[in-house]
């Protein structure tokens, strides 16, 4: 049985609330700004705060060529039913490394042709996150495994139903895979997880459900999901306190992904919600690779 099977399957008068990490009001927390200030996204790495968003990062006519370009795209595939939904790229769920990486090489043309516009956002993103890491003898890169490179990025639309588009889930268990141990990722370990979303489309509803607690590897291994992070039945996060975001087109956002978090459904099932999304990490005190 499968961990996500397993954590289906359990009796729901039987599940408890997890026990984890909770931040205080200072921290818990999504900042907004009207302009990108990459200082902010390192507050977010260093554990110093849970998220940031900068609104209206990239501009309509920019949203719109990149949402086309995706929905044209003939390399665009059908994800299953952990994420239901269409995506382009790489994703390291579940993969041992060489996989993932194999993946990576084979759409790693068709992502460069498709970044290939003149107000590149994943460019202007990174691009100000290394100068500022620059600053302080840091740096930003694709993550490494023995001479290859993780993808740049992953485009993807959810089209879920129910209460979540996105099931309730953190982003950090999955770096304790141990098909994964030799992949670089898994020294973010007791770090933050940086989840990047960039908001190309979402036409009505959407928003990011984040709940402040970060499950321990006790809770975890109840619920079958130490090495998934996916699914946190709802019973289990009773009594958390529990933050909307909203995110519009343009938006672009950066949130510490150990967290538990859901994606609510579009309203009108017709809408589409496109994002363009990376993960990132300290490896080491200056150091930040990224991977999909």
């Amino acid at each position: 049985m499968s961990s996500t099977s397993a954590a289906a399957t359990l009796d729901a008068a039987s599940i408890k609330p997890v026990t984890g990490w909770s931040g205080d009001a200072d921290y818990f927390v999504v900042r907004e700004y009207q302009a990108f200030e990459p200082e902010a996204v390192l507050d977010v790495l260093r554990g110093k705060v849970a998220g940031v968003i900068f609104r209206g990062m990239i501009k309509p006519e920019d949203c719109a060529e990149l949402a086309n370009r995706f929905w044209n795209n003939p390399n665009r595939q059908t994800r299953g039913v952990e994420a239901p939904g269409y995506y382009m790229g790489a994703y390291t769920w579940q993969k041992p490394t060489a996989q993932y990486l194999d993946e990576t090489e084979q759409i790693a043309a068709a992502l460069d042709e498709y970044l290939d516009v003149p107000n590149n956002p994943l460019a202007t993103f990174y691009g100000g996150l290394a100068d500022v890491l620059a600053k302080e003898g840091g740096t930003v890169r694709l993550a490494q495994h023995e001479g290859r490179q993780g993808c740049r990025a992953l485009l993807r639309s959810w089209h879920g139903q129910g209460e979540y588009a996105l099931a309730p889930h953190d982003d950090n268990s999955q770096l304790t895979q141990p098909g994964q141990v030799d992949f670089e990722i898994q020294k973010v370990g007791s770090r933050p997880t940086g989840a990047l979303n960039i908001c190309l489309e979402n036409g009505n509803g959407g928003r990011l459900a984040y709940w402040n607690i970060q499950a321990d590897v006790a809770s975890k291994t109840a619920l079958g999901v130490e090495y998934t992070g996916s699914p946190y039945p709802m019973a289990s996060l009773e009594g958390f306190e529990m933050k909307w975001v909203e995110v519009n087109a343009g938006d672009v956002y950066v949130f510490n992904g150990n967290h538990v978090h859901a994606v609510e459904p579009n309203t009108d099932p017709s809408l589409r919600r496109t994002t363009l999304a990376g993960m990132m990490g300290f490896i080491d005190d200056r150091t930040v690779v990224t991977w999909t």
